[in-house]
């Protein structure tokens, strides 16, 4: 048994590279919001985005999509694409904000005044607009899903695999074998 300051001795650690401290990531998610299609007609319209989530591991400087060894192991699919709504990261963020113990960040805004009747523009519905929140809603969408906390919450992963989100899951953590 160990006494006094050999037990307390910090292990030796490599030094790293400056290559290596900048390199990417050797294991990360990708997820891309991307496609949008805007459904419907009058009050009944809305637009969905495409969600691309793939966990990707880099060995010799070559991406590699995975299927089957990530150090991602909590994410039963290594790749996956649904299409979700704006009212869907609302309830993303909500159930996350709820059953966590990370700060989510903020949505990007509903824009209530592109929403008015009688614009000269499509309102929301203006690609312009449409494009700006897609942009708003992959970078809230990828800083929730590298959050390590976050990618443990069943929520996070029911909003990126399951092609509908049942709302009466049971909330909790996604457990590893």
């Amino acid at each position: 048994m160990a006494t006094g300051a050999s037990a307390t001795q910090r292990i030796p650690s490599k030094r790293q590279t400056l290559d290596e401290a900048y390199a990417p990531p050797a294991n990360f998610l990708e997820i891309e919001v991307i496609n949008p299609i805007t459904h419907g007609v009058g009050k009944m319209r809305y637009t969905d985005y495409e969600i691309r989530m793939r966990v990707s591991t880099i060995i010799r400087n070559f991406v590699l999509q995975m299927s089957f060894q990530s150090n991602l192991p909590v994410f039963k699919q290594k790749e996956s694409s649904v299409r979700r709504r704006y009212s869907d990261f609302e309830w993303v963020r909500a159930e996350l904000e709820r059953d966590s113990k990370i700060v989510v960040p903020t949505l990007p805004g509903k824009s209530f005044k592109r929403q008015l009747p009688f614009r000269s523009d499509d309102g929301i519905f203006e690609e312009e607009f449409i494009e700006n929140r897609r942009k708003a809603l992959e970078l809230f969408i990828n800083k929730v899903a590298g959050h390590p906390l976050a990618q443990n919450e069943r929520s996070l992963h029911i909003f990126l695999q399951e092609t509908t989100i049942d709302k009466n899951y049971v909330p909790g953590k996604i457990r590893t074998a």
